[in-house]
């Protein structure tokens, strides 16, 4: 798990400094870095997005995730998490920061893409962190960018990070020895699921803009659909 504890600490040095740098900018200042942050991520999600082999896994894996997080109301159990942690910390309860918007659109971003699941496996499999290690850095940079424009609740990504490319590790060693020389980048599951994210972190952006209010939480199971839905078409032969 050396990859996940480098992109954690990446994310809390990274966020702290963007907190001392968001100070000094003024409003208008932080409202162009978040636009700039939008469109960016808009534009990186639709290229994920357009990486898919299958369209159809992508609309079933939204759907269905859709509807299973709306079901156990993910988005609303994370905004009641913000919430809480944001009366607990501001002072007096008249802080502006976003800690929900910020903690569920970091987690988001730094969660969703190959590079997150396949760094997790290759460091659990072959104790390679490279692939984490480049993703770090970035998500060193990223996390200063959204601190500075959304505020403290970056950070709490960290703990998204931990738990869940931490868990992927853990498993990856469990299985350790029966995917030899890991799991290749162009592998159906992986890039359905990175396909998938996209479509996730799309609607990220559509939220930064302030375009649509997208409950991306409830959207968050489609992750787990995608390589499903692919291994149960490969059973099947259809895929």
């Amino acid at each position: 798990m050396i990859g996940t504890l480098i992109n954690v600490a990446t994310i809390l040095v990274g966020g702290s400094l963007g907190l001392l740098l968001g100070v000094r900018l003024p409003a208008s200042t932080q409202q162009t870095v978040l636009n700039a942050l939008g469109l960016c991520t808009l534009a990186l999600g639709a290229k994920m997005s357009f990486a898919t082999q299958n369209i159809l896994i992508v609309i079933f894996s939204v759907l269905i995730g859709g509807i299973m997080g709306e079901r156990a109301g993910i988005e609303a159990r994370l905004s009641t998490l913000g919430d809480r942690l944001q009366t607990r910390f501001s002072r007096g309860g008249t802080a502006q920061t976003r800690v929900t918007e910020a903690f569920v659109t970091a987690s988001v971003v730094f969660c969703v893409g190959p590079l997150a699941v396949l760094g997790s496996i290759q460091d659990g499999l072959l104790g390679d962190h490279q692939l984490l290690a480049v993703k770090s850095l970035m998500d060193g940079f990223a996390s200063m960018a959204f601190a500075a424009a959304m505020g403290w609740g970056v950070l709490l990504s960290a703990l998204t990070i931990l738990v869940y490319q931490g868990g992927i590790s853990l498993v990856a060693m469990m299985l350790a020895g029966t995917v030899p020389g890991g799991l290749p980048p162009g592998t159906p599951a992986v890039v359905e699921l990175s396909a998938t994210g996209g479509v996730l972190i799309m609607a990220i952006g559509f939220r930064l803009l302030e375009i649509k209010r997208i409950p991306v939480g409830d959207y968050l199971p489609a992750l787990a659909v995608a390589p499903l839905l692919v291994l149960a078409l490969q059973r099947l032969g259809l895929f």
